[in-house]
């Protein structure tokens, strides 16, 4: 992959997202669903504040803002199958490599700034919202579920790219995405053996990401917060690379 080819590559890339309608109403859209779900989570809970995990609770808005980061990333490449503007794209730039590496640096780009924007915030209005006691923003298990959930919503929108590259239809695209992710849950808590219960909420990649917001109770986690989010990232590479081995496949 040569330097000039790359550069080229990803300055396209981020002028079509960039002007792409509905962009900057989507990057808002995750930064307002994610701290009101999370500030609407806080303000439930009792008077004497969620002693069961404070800064888990104040990111909940993570599991609604990942729907929008989702229908972002599928539209960052779903828009050009539907118009027939991957023709054009892979025309001017044949190395089909470099254009999936481009749209996913610009995508995580993209979603990081406003997931970055999204955390934060919603650690902050948890923190005016909830009564009692704080973990401080310095304490390793707060830095770890910061940094993870950030992490998280770019992973999800990479792997939102490699599905709707896989199905080339935006609206089928969403829809699995957004079927992998929601309904892994509740197939998990409809089987009733507590270990297979177990199993599948290790292999979720909603379920075992979002440990990684975890910051007390780490024993009674399914799996490891670290470890949990790398199975998403395994979920999100694996996506990525049967999406490039189809690029290569097939035709636009």
């Amino acid at each position: 992959m040569r330097p000039a080819g790359m550069r080229r590559a990803l300055h396209a890339e981020w002028t079509k997202l960039r002007t792409a309608p509905g962009t900057v109403w989507l990057v808002l859209a995750v930064i307002a669903l994610t701290v009101a779900m999370g500030a609407a989570a806080t303000v439930s809970c009792p008077g004497d504040g969620c002693a069961v995990d404070p800064a888990r609770t104040s990111l909940s808005g993570v599991e609604l803002g990942q729907a929008v980061v989702a229908i972002l990333a599928v539209l960052a490449i779903g828009g050009e199958y539907s118009t027939g503007m991957i023709r054009v794209t892979l025309t001017a730039m044949p190395r089909r490599t470099t254009v999936l590496a481009a749209k996913a640096a610009v995508l995580s780009g993209v979603v990081l700034v406003a997931g970055t924007v999204s955390v934060l915030a919603s650690l902050l209005a948890g923190r005016l919202i909830l009564p009692g006691p704080h973990p401080s923003a310095g304490d390793g298990s707060v830095l770890r579920a910061t940094a993870g959930s950030i992490l998280y919503l770019a992973l999800i929108g990479l792997l939102s790219l490699g599905t709707a590259i896989a199905v080339r239809d935006p609206a089928t695209a969403i829809g699995s995405v957004l079927g992998l992710l929601y309904l892994f849950p509740i197939i998990t808590h409809a089987v009733s053996d507590p270990d297979w219960q177990r199993h599948l909420e290790q292999i979720g990649p909603m379920s075992a990401g979002l440990t990684v917001q975890a910051t007390t109770h780490l024993s009674g986690l399914p799996i490891g917060p670290w470890a949990g989010l790398g199975v998403l990232a395994i979920w999100a590479a694996a996506s990525l690379l049967f999406a490039g081995l189809l690029l290569h496949l097939r035709d636009a």
